[in-house]
């Protein structure tokens, strides 16, 4: 499957979480109802993926966890928050940058409609 096909199939599972849900609720029930949604589609799905970082040639676990990790080719990153902030698109890139991905999903739940949530971020490797 190509990469617009995954973020394609992500964004029209998430759109049918929040229509079914609507905004308010915690981020991990939609993170629930969206990992439900993604595997009815036959998509790899990994949650709370550890990530690591390298410094000084030093492989270290610092707690940064991806929410989901879909296909091993898509990061979805997760939130439901009354205001996106541009730090969120920051941690996006550098989860991105860190595991050498090229693309990722910030979805905020907490948004009238969810369209207005949605941020795809590209990591120029």
């Amino acid at each position: 499957m190509e990469i617009n096909d995954i973020t394609g199939q992500i964004i029209d599972s998430a759109m049918k979480v929040h229509t079914a849900l609507g905004p308010g609720l915690l981020e991990s029930a939609y993170e629930a109802c969206l990992v439900h949604e993604l595997l009815q589609r036959r998509l790899n799905v990994q949650t709370q993926v550890p990530l690591s970082i390298n410094y000084d040639g030093i492989r270290l676990d610092v707690g940064y966890r991806l929410d989901l990790l879909i296909d091993n080719r898509v990061i979805v990153e997760l939130k439901a928050v009354l205001e996106m902030h541009p730090i969120y698109e920051a941690q996006l890139l550098s989860y991105l940058k860190l595991s050498n991905l090229q693309v990722g999903l910030l979805i905020n739940f907490h948004t009238v409609r969810l369209k207005d949530g949605i941020k795809r971020i590209v990591n120029n490797l």
